[in-house]
């Protein structure tokens, strides 16, 4: 009986579900990115156009060299992508819509308050209320983000850097894991997430949802920082070095 209900009551979670609730696109969404950005550079690859050509990296013979086959790359990423939406649905398993919109007024009213003694220095009373809370809703629907979504790219680089210097001076580590990421020489976009599956979890995965806990983001914002990193991630290994890419003129650490 117990356990009739417990099928009856997922499945009719699964069919409620709705894709477009934030939560939901936190976890589809950059995944869809990441598929169709690496598909793109797959096909610039493929067409040579002269033009987009002297911006390769890499020649085609050099992919030769590669160890891995294309199939097995596409297959490891569908493997990390798996785990991501799992490690996904546990990380916003116990989101409560009512609570975050409660959360969310009271800081409007916070910031608002504590602006507002400032703001009834230059302005009449009435005046002073509407003002500071606009204020209060510019801290906390603009100025706030921006700053969780710059603290949770520190905390991910921070993460990748260290996780990643380990992997290049422990031997042990690198020989039986990090090593399967460099086996393929010459990067391509598909092979951006091409590594063993314990350190894509460790690297990757775990380092974004760190980032999203500890700066306290909303699901929203959590969905545009993981397609962030995502843009990211397959920008640093897409083949190319476009000098007009936005993602090459503010950051300098693409795989070349």
């Amino acid at each position: 009986m117990n356990s009739t209900y417990q099928k009856v009551d997922f499945y009719s979670k699964i069919s409620s579900l709705d894709i477009w609730e934030d939560e939901v696109m936190a976890i589809w969404v950059p995944i869809t990115v990441y598929w169709v950005q690496c598909t793109f550079y797959e096909i610039l690859m493929k067409l040579n156009i002269p033009f987009f050509e002297q911006y390769r990296i890499h020649s085609p013979e050099d992919q030769k060299r590669n160890k891995v086959s294309f199939i097995k790359v596409l297959v490891m990423v569908a493997l990390q992508h798996v785990v991501q939406i799992i490690l996904g649905i546990a990380l916003f398993k116990g989101v409560d819509h009512a609570a975050d919109q409660l959360k969310y007024e009271e800081a409007i009213v916070k910031y608002s308050t504590l602006v507002l003694p400032i703001v009834n220095q230059f302005t009449l009373d009435k005046q002073g209320y509407i003002i500071a809370n606009q204020i209060g809703l510019f801290i906390q629907n603009f100025l706030v983000p921006t700053i969780q979504f710059f603290i949770a790219m520190f905390i991910v680089d921070t993460h990748q850097y260290v996780l990643h210097r380990m992997a290049h001076t422990i031997k042990f580590v690198y020989k039986y894991m990090h090593s399967h990421h460099h086996r393929l020489y010459v990067p391509y976009a598909f092979g951006a997430l091409y590594n063993h599956p314990l350190e894509g979890f460790l690297l990757d995965s775990c380092g974004a949802a760190l980032a999203f806990e500890l700066t306290g983001m909303s699901p929203r914002l959590g969905m545009y920082f993981f397609t962030f990193s995502t843009l990211k991630t397959v920008n640093d290994h897409c083949g190319y070095y476009f000098p007009w890419d936005p993602l090459t003129v503010c950051f300098g650490n693409n795989v070349i």
